[in-house]
C-alpha cells in the first residue's frame, strides 16, 4: 500500500524552496505534500504558540489530503516537530525521516547537546542581523564558514523569521515528550547527518536517536552541514534513500 508523504521544512526557508530540488528528484509523485510550519500561517507567531499547534496542523493537512497513515520527512525544526508528532501519534506514521532534527525531546539530552541548544535559543534574542549570524554559526562545526547568502538582499519572507526563531526554541523546551513513546515506534526511521554541522548539537542528538528508535538507519554526508543540507546539496542521493526507505516501510 502506498502511503501519503508530508515534508516539513526548518524554521528559516519555506517548504517550496527548501525541498524544490528534492521534490524534482523524486519525480512525479502526487502523494507528496510540502507543508510550511504552522508558525507561518499568520504574519506573526500566534499567541500561546506551541508544538501542539504544529502537530495539529500536520494532522489536519493529512486529513485534507486523504492520508490515514503517511510517511513524515522533517528537516531541522520540522524534524523536531516530526519527532513530537510521531511520539504522540505513532499509529499514523508509516515511516519517519529526520534530516538533522533541531530537537529530539528534552529528556536524555547530554550536557553538550543541552548547552549547545540553549546557546542557539539565546542567540535568537540578540539584536538585528547579529542574531541570525550567531544562530548560523552555532549550527556549524567550529571553523566551518557559513554558506554565502544569495545575491540581491533578503527575500520578503525573511522578515518573519526572527520572531519565529525566538518563539520555536522555547516551544520545544516547553513540550512534553516521553522517550518511551519513541521507543515504542515500530516504523523505520532514517536519520541524515552532515559531517560539518556542530557535533555538540547534531552528533550528540544522532547518538541519542540511535538509542531511542528500534528500526534506525543513519547516513552521514561528508562535507555537508546544516545550511548546506543533503536534501539541497545532493537531492538525487537523498531521493534514492527516501524511495528505498518508503518501499521498505510499505512492504512491512
Amino acid at each position: 500500500m502506498r502511503h501519503g508523504v508530508i515534508f516539513l521544512p526548518g524554521i528559516v526557508t519555506p517548504a517550496q524552496l527548501a525541498f524544490a530540488d528534492l521534490k524534482h528528484a523524486l519525480g512525479d509523485d502526487d502523494r507528496i505534500v510540502l507543508r510550511d510550519l504552522a508558525i507561518y500561517d499568520g504574519d506573526t507567531p500566534p499567541k500561546g504558540y506551541g508544538i501542539d499547534l504544529e502537530i495539529a496542523a500536520v494532522l489536519e493537512t493529512a486529513s485534507k489530503s486523504g492520508f490515514d497513515r503517511f510517511h513524515l520527512v522533517g528537516y531541522s525544526a520540522g524534524g523536531g516537530i516530526s519527532t513530537a508528532l510521531a511520539a504522540r501519534h505513532g499509529e499514523r506514521i508509516a515511516s519517519l525521516a529526520l534530516l538533522e532534527p533541531a530537537w529530539l525531546g528534552n529528556i536524555g539530552a547530554s550536557q553538550k547537546e543541552q548547552k549547545a541548544f540553549d546557546a542557539a535559543i539565546a542567540a535568537a534574542e540578540l539584536p538585528g542581523p547579529e542574531a541570525m549570524a550567531h544562530f548560523v554559526k552555532l549550527n556549524l562545526r567550529e571553523g566551518v564558514e557559513p554558506t554565502p547568502p544569495p545575491p540581491g538582499g533578503p527575500p520578503p519572507w525573511m522578515a518573519s523569521r526572527p520572531a519565529a526563531i525566538r518563539a520555536i526554541g522555547p516551544a520545544f523546551h516547553a513540550h512534553q515528550l516521553d522517550p518511551d513513546d519513541l521507543r515504542k515506534l515500530k516504523c523505520p526511521v532514517l536519520y541524515l547527518l552532515g559531517s560539518l554541522s556542530n557535533p555538540d548539537l547534531y552528533e550528540e542528538r544522532a547518538m541519542r536517536a540511535a538509542g531511542l528508535f528500534t528500526d534506525f538507519t543513519m547516513e552521514v554526508f561528508e562535507g555537508r552541514h546544516h545550511f548546506d543540507p543533503p536534501h539541497r546539496a545532493e537531492p538525487g542521493r537523498v531521493a534514492d534513500m527516501l524511495r528505498a526507505h518508503w518501499r521498505r516501510a510499505e512492504k512491512g
